[in-house]
């Protein structure tokens, strides 16, 4: 690694200085936290994190490489990356590259040797906020990207950079039944689950209309994660509510998305929910399972005809729904499990049985 500056910088005026690695590149994003101590490929790779500048809680990062398998995209999607401590070469019988290549070969900078732990107490205090991630091999004038850090997180619609252009289809031919999964910014682990299970799955933008899925004669439709603020999707709300007669299961983005479809609302948490460790309460069977969770908006009206059927156990916060007549529901966070655990992967089952 050549040495380089960083500098991650604030909307409310906090600059902190570290280590650069990755690419020396300036970009903007919201700046949020993950607790998990490990996963950071599946992190970065996940659609999710567009528009988001990655904070670790775990101190250490890096220690087991990059591999050949653990992507839930094609690429990085995540803005810039913010460790303590960055290790330089990582050692697993997998690994084909450290993370400072990875992050210069997707043109995302990094910065480590600086205080998450302080970052993190900012965000819990005083919320989620735009912030600036720059890496360079000269100086950086920090006065002058201090004046820039111009970025809405709210009012952007991520998911057009990200969802399919055009129809895919995952499974053997002649499976069973066929599912059609709407990309808000799907994670790979939800296709590897359906299909898994013998379902032939056709991927579709998040564009699409209901017309042309109906053609597709699909036994039921997945809805999945992805970035953003789901109030501003208005025409996913459309698309949804349009195909209410099918049975759907929605996972992340797709909870909160048909909470809008069908007259309920969403809000933005202070600083979300980022980790492989969360709680969730089953208020049907009194289980509590551990859970992979990444938003930052959670339901807050719940629409008529549904009932909430899960909650967290560490604030409260809707974590589930369920139509009266069982043939729609959805989860807040990533049954797929990737990164783990295994808890709720249970849930792929029960949507097979409703097609």
């Amino acid at each position: 690694m050549q040495p380089k500056h960083a500098a991650l910088i604030l909307s409310d005026g906090t600059v902190v200085s570290g280590k650069g690695f990755g690419a020396s590149a300036v970009r903007a994003g919201e700046l949020v936290f993950n607790t998990a101590m490990q996963g950071y490929q599946e992190s970065l790779t996940d659609p999710s994190y567009a528009g988001q500048i990655l904070l670790a809680t775990y101190p250490l990062v890096g220690n087991y490489g990059i591999d050949k398998v653990s992507y839930e995209s094609s690429r990085i999607h995540a803005e810039g990356y913010a460790v303590r401590e960055l290790c330089p070469e990582g050692e697993h019988k997998d690994s084909v590259e450290n993370l400072d290549s990875f992050l210069e070969e997707n043109g995302r900078p990094g910065i480590c040797g600086i205080d998450t732990r302080f970052l993190v107490r900012k965000i819990r205090t005083h919320g989620v906020m735009p912030a600036m991630l720059a890496v360079g091999e000269r100086p950086l004038n920090i006065k002058e990207l201090l004046a820039n850090l111009k970025f809405d997180y709210g009012n952007t619609d991520f998911i057009k950079n990200i969802t399919v252009k055009k129809p895919e289809i995952h499974g053997e031919k002649g499976a069973g039944k066929s599912v059609v999964l709407i990309d808000y910014g799907a994670k790979r682990n939800i296709i590897t689950e359906l299909v898994k299970r013998g379902l032939r799955v056709t991927v579709v933008s998040a564009y699409e209309d209901a017309e042309t899925i109906r053609a597709l004669e699909p036994d039921g439709i997945m809805l999945s994660n992805g970035p953003g603020n789901p109030a501003i999707l208005t025409h996913a709300h459309k698309v949804i509510n349009e195909l209410k007669n099918y049975p759907i299961f929605g996972i992340c983005l797709g909870n909160q998305l048909l909470s809008h479809a069908f007259g309920g609302d969403t809000f933005k948490l202070k600083f979300g929910h980022r980790g492989v460790n969360h709680p969730v309460i089953n208020l049907k069977d009194s289980r509590v399972r551990i859970t992979t969770q990444n938003h930052g908006f959670a339901v807050g009206k719940v629409p008529k005809g549904f009932e909430i059927t899960e909650k967290s156990a560490n604030d409260g916060s809707v974590e589930g729904m369920e139509h009266a007549d069982g043939h729609i529901f959805c989860v807040q966070y990533h049954p797929e499990a990737a990164p783990g655990p295994n808890d709720n992967k249970y849930l792929f089952d029960r949507f097979v049985k409703m097609l």
